[in-house]
């Protein structure tokens, strides 16, 4: 049903090279350059440039190759659909950022899926930008995002609000507190997010508010694994900055203190995002009203 001319493009795209795309679609190499020949005769345009021995794609091959990952995306949608028999309403695939991934919206997704028979949950971890792509090539149904994007083909509603703390081990002496001063910050050793988290950039971006920057403190550790990230808080190996939410078990059992920082309101909303074309919104409710319920047990 596909044409094999838009698997090519979209294989060399990602590969970087076209024996890449070869090697991944079981070809030859000959025959992914005659598909991407023939596409950009078809086309009357030029998709792919070679700059130093590097493929490098055009403006008009980036509004192609955007149409070719959106066609293949609706394609095996269909074929999802047919192959089980259902609509989509019954198999959803969502996204969510590594941050969303250790807060209660997996939970909350078993519970919806639990009060719904027969509907099923794919739930894909990804960075925020390779979600909204997802959304637009029809790769996810929906997902869960930090703030929102300015894009007409997207809407959303809002699940939470959400704001960043620092987390310490129960027995810290910060965790008496109930507040921590930048200057007692600066004396602690934090294990961060990597800078292009959307956690990071919040904190980064209040910082510099009060002439201030992530240098300034003593980061030991950077990495993007929210749950390795508190389970080295629990262990006294440092503390970190961290939404509330993905703290929620660990503050209830005792396990972590959470306290505001002087000076830092870092406030953002985390939202549910679909296509503007997703017409399903009962779903988008029912997921919402099944985190708020599921928020609730934490409390």
């Amino acid at each position: 049903m596909l044409d094999n001319k838009l698997l090519s493009l979209v294989a060399v795209y990602e590969c970087g090279s076209f024996v890449g795309a070869a090697k991944r679609l079981s070809v030859t190499q000959p025959a992914v350059s005659q598909h991407i020949k023939a596409l950009e005769t078809e086309l009357g345009v030029v998709i792919f440039d070679r700059v130093g021995g590097k493929l490098i794609v055009t403006k008009q091959g980036e509004r192609v190759i955007r149409c070719a990952q959106k066609m293949i995306g609706l394609s095996n949608v269909l074929k999802q659909e047919l192959s089980d028999g259902r609509y989509l309403r019954d198999r959803l695939t969502i996204g969510v950022t590594h941050t969303a991934e250790s807060n209660p919206i997996a939970a909350a997704l078993a519970k919806y899926c639990a009060e719904n028979e027969g509907i099923s949950i794919k739930l894909i971890t990804n960075p925020i930008k390779d979600l909204y792509r997802m959304l637009k090539t029809y790769e996810l149904d929906m997902a869960v995002v930090e703030g929102r994007k300015p894009d007409p083909s997207l809407k959303f509603i809002l699940l939470d609000t959400d704001y960043l703390v620092l987390a310490v081990p129960a027995g810290h002496p910060l965790a008496k507190k109930n507040l921590v001063t930048l200057a007692e910050l600066k004396r602690e050793r934090l294990i961060l997010r990597l800078p292009n988290s959307g956690t990071r950039s919040l904190f980064k971006a209040h910082l510099e508010s009060n002439n201030m920057n992530v240098s300034d403190f003593n980061v030991i550790l950077e990495l993007d694994n929210v749950a390795t990230i508190k389970d080295l808080i629990r262990r006294d190996f440092g503390v970190s900055i961290l939404p509330k939410s993905v703290c929620l078990d660990e503050i209830k059992r005792g396990k972590i203190a959470v306290l505001p920082v002087e000076n830092l309101s870092m406030v953002r909303e985390m939202n549910l995002a679909c296509r503007s074309d997703f017409t399903e919104t009962d779903i988008l409710h029912d997921i919402v009203n099944a985190y708020n319920e599921t928020v609730r047990l934490y409390k």
